[in-house]
């Protein structure tokens, strides 16, 4: 396999914002990097849930797992502590590109007036997430462009990368379950502060680039 970074995504997603305890997130994070406190004791994080489709390098559906915003010397952004893809390329891709801790897992998408979506490995439930707009009249759709930056490691390398993204952007009522046997389960992440559901998305992974190092090592191998 061979899809060299930047990678090029089209589809929708769906992403909570949390307050998280600082002394739950510490486990998680890597010792060289800060976290970063919007509250005493509080960091933010949050859940996002997506699906690729056509138009992208690869399509899958995936999961991530930000337990806090972190600094590493003068470069902000998110630790990406889990991730779970539906596509065996894409695991390979982003163990080897951008040292991402990528695992297989099975994605139920709903429409309607159930729409969600469920995230198993196995026997065993992640994570679903429920949404809705019907507690939202005045919400309204509106296009925006950002960057988002984010760290991981390879080896000893701490890398960083940045994501450019635009969609169609709409605050929605969103309801996450997280069971106690789910890997991140202790985060105690609780209801979201913001839900927003994005449609119409482009997404562009840029190439990471080492920018420190790092004594954790990787749990998994990139092979």
């Amino acid at each position: 396999m061979s899809y060299p970074a930047p990678w090029t995504l089209q589809g929708y997603a769906i992403a909570t914002v949390h307050l998280i305890d600082v002394e739950r997130s510490r486990p998680f994070i890597p010792p060289e990097l800060e976290i970063v406190s919007v509250f005493p004791g509080k960091t933010l994080g949050g859940v996002y849930l997506s699906y690729y489709g056509s138009g992208s390098v690869l399509e899958y559906s995936e999961l991530i797992v930000i337990p806090a915003m972190v600094k590493y010397e003068d470069k902000f952004g998110g630790w990406v502590s889990h991730i779970y893809v539906d596509n065996a390329e894409s695991v390979a891709g982003g163990r080897s590109i951008w040292g991402l801790p990528k695992e297989l897992a099975k994605f139920t998408w709903e429409k309607g007036d159930r729409a969600g979506v469920t995230v198993r490995q196995g026997d065993n439930l992640l994570c679903s997430l429920s949404y809705t707009d019907a507690l939202l009249p005045v919400s309204t759709w509106w296009r925006q462009p950002l960057i988002g930056t984010a760290f991981s490691s390879q080896n000893s390398d701490l890398l960083f990368f940045k994501s450019q993204f635009e969609s169609q952007l709409k605050a929605v009522s969103g309801k996450l379950e997280i069971p106690v046997e789910s890997p991140f389960s202790q985060l105690n992440l609780g209801q979201p502060l913001l839900t927003v559901y994005c449609d119409q998305m482009n997404l562009v992974v840029g190439a990471p680039e080492a920018v420190g190092t790092t004594v954790r090592e990787a749990e998994f191998s990139y092979s």
